[in-house]
């Protein structure tokens, strides 16, 4: 694979993407981009400043005028900036969690931040993940890849990641959740989320993080 090629991974929520991405951009020394991180970020915001999320104009308004980087921490980890301030943590909580897609789902939004997100990765050398990157920011990309798993098994993983963090959360309610992030991100009019044509499929529902990476470097190396 040349050095200044790109791989996009797409899939819903919990399906383990970020995970899965940061360590094959590792392996390959590619710059690691969560897209996800990005509409999280916005989706903040506007919970901040009180925006309705039925507000399209104010919504694509405010993520014209917001400043959103991924800069890489002392340890190696991704930090989210929102206007010069750090908010890695706060976008992973439950609340932004929950109306993340509604943000994603607005024209203006989706436009501001598909245009910051080809240009990181203009210079090629890039692991981006997302849920429209293989189909709309990247379908340049050498390596296609869609990661699904159940929801139940979704839901499962990410009360495991939020109980880290001291946030506890009903399981039921979780899936409810997962199901109708799921529901939203495929169905909407914009950029929807499905599977590029030519993306590798994978169910990792009872596969390891490892397992799921070395398939996909195994295809990253044959391509």
């Amino acid at each position: 694979m040349v050095l200044n090629s790109n791989i996009a991974i797409d899939g819903p929520a919990g399906a383990g993407k970020s995970t899965v991405a940061k360590l094959v951009a590792r392996k390959l020394g590619f710059t690691y981009i969560d897209t996800g991180a990005m509409y999280r970020a916005i989706a903040l915001k506007a919970l901040n400043d009180e925006v309705s999320m039925n507000d399209v104009s104010g919504l694509a308004r405010l993520a014209k005028d917001a400043a959103v980087n991924l800069e890489t921490g002392p340890g190696g980890e991704i930090r989210v900036l929102l206007n010069g301030k750090d908010v890695t943590e706060q976008i992973r909580k439950p609340e932004v969690s929950r109306v993340v897609s509604l943000v994603a789902r607005v024209p203006g939004v989706r436009k501001q931040l598909i245009e910051m997100q080809k240009a990181l990765a203009e210079k090629g050398g890039v692991v981006m993940e997302g849920r429209d990157i293989g189909t709309v920011v990247l379908p340049e990309a050498k390596v296609k890849v869609f990661l699904y798993a159940s929801p139940k098994e979704r839901a499962r993983r990410r009360r495991e990641e939020l109980a880290q963090k001291g946030c506890y959360v009903d399981s039921f309610k979780m899936e409810e959740e997962i199901a109708e992030r799921d529901r939203m991100d495929s169905s909407r009019k914009i950029n929807p989320l499905v599977p590029a044509p030519d993306a590798e499929l994978i169910d990792c529902s009872s596969l390891t993080v490892e397992q799921v990476v070395n398939i996909i470097m195994e295809k990253v190396c044959h391509s």
